[in-house]
Parts: C-alpha cells; structure tokens; sequence
C-alpha cells in the first residue's frame, strides 16, 4: 500500500467527528462498501448506515458506525457528511445490542409490503454497524 496520504473530515450536523491524514477509508456506499486512496479522481458517493474504516497508516485505524450521508472528494480531500456517526468508546454496547434486537423482532413482525419494514430495516443496519465498531479488536488499538 502506498505511504500517500490524504486530508479527511467526518461532519455530522452536531460536530466534527473526525479530521485528520488518512492512507485510505472504506465506506458503506448505497451500492457496497468502496474504499478510496489518495490521488484519486473527484467524486461524490451516498452513503448508507454501516461501518467507515479510515486507515492512518502503521496500522493505526479510526473506526466509526456512520448513519448514512454523502461522501465527496476534491483535490486530494475527502469530506463525508453524514447523518450521525460514532466512535466505538461513544457506543454503549448494551444499548447497542437491545436495539439490534428491537429492530430485528420489528423487522420480523411487519408484513412484506409495509412501508415500516424499511424503517425497520434501516434501523437493524444502524444497530448491526454500532455493533460492529464497538466490538472491533481494532479499536482497541
């Protein structure tokens, strides 16, 4: 992997999340996970709920569950506005599961055709992403 770096801020309408030099950044695309290196051509990508990785390099790692927004880079800089996001010291886990577990007896009890699965859905992805980050090894690191 390349020692290129990059300049990188997470934006929610709360706070600054996050701003620093980054190697490379994976993120949760309406389409899948993508991950972006320094260099690249301008884009601009709509996220969804999941879990960002940015890479600093020497295997240091931000990792955050981010609740969906646009992801958009220009001249080497990446600015992710998201909806919410969260640092793994920031989730409580035990919220975390119950909530994963709501979203998930909310998701079987809906008809197919109920416009609430969807948010029953969106919900159960948060909750899985919070998950995710909070019990990540790496972010321990």
């Amino acid at each position: 992997m390349s020692d290129a770096t990059f300049s990188i801020e997470v934006v929610s309408p709360e706070r600054l999340v996050y701003s620093g030099r980054a190697v490379s950044v994976t993120a949760p695309g309406t389409e899948g996970y993508f991950e972006f290196l320094a260099g690249h051509l301008p884009m601009v990508a709509a996220l969804r709920a999941g879990e960002m990785v940015i890479r600093l390099g020497g295997g240091r790692t931000v990792l955050m569950a981010v609740e969906g927004g646009f992801f958009e880079v220009t001249d080497n800089k990446v600015i992710v506005l998201v909806d919410d996001a969260e640092l793994p010291e920031e989730i409580d886990i035990d919220r975390a599961r119950a909530a994963f577990e709501r979203a998930r007896k909310s998701l079987e009890d809906l008809d197919n055709h109920d416009l609430d699965r969807e948010l029953a859905r969106a919900a159960l992805a948060r909750a899985e992403a919070r998950l995710k980050v909070a019990t990540d090894p790496r972010a321990k690191a």
